[in-house]
């Protein structure tokens, strides 16, 4: 059984970065993120510890990467 690698934002942010999604706003302590086409909106938090697994994956599903393809 595989685990999950742990991700803290600054790592889930370059991953969006390099797949086109650009900073768009930020409020508070959250990053909001569009893909190149703006079809697509992302939610990053940004602290200062790694993303909770639930929090990670729905990351990854709002912005339409396999989990499988990191």
């Amino acid at each position: 059984m595989s685990t999950t690698p742990s991700y803290t934002s600054k790592a889930v942010i370059k991953l969006l970065e390099e797949r086109g999604f650009v900073l768009h706003r930020v409020k508070g302590s959250h990053h909001i993120f569009k893909s190149h086409d703006g079809s697509k909106r992302v939610i990053v938090p940004m602290h200062n510890r790694d993303l909770p697994k639930g929090t990670f994956y729905a990351i990854l599903k709002q912005a339409g990467i396999d989990k499988r393809s990191i």
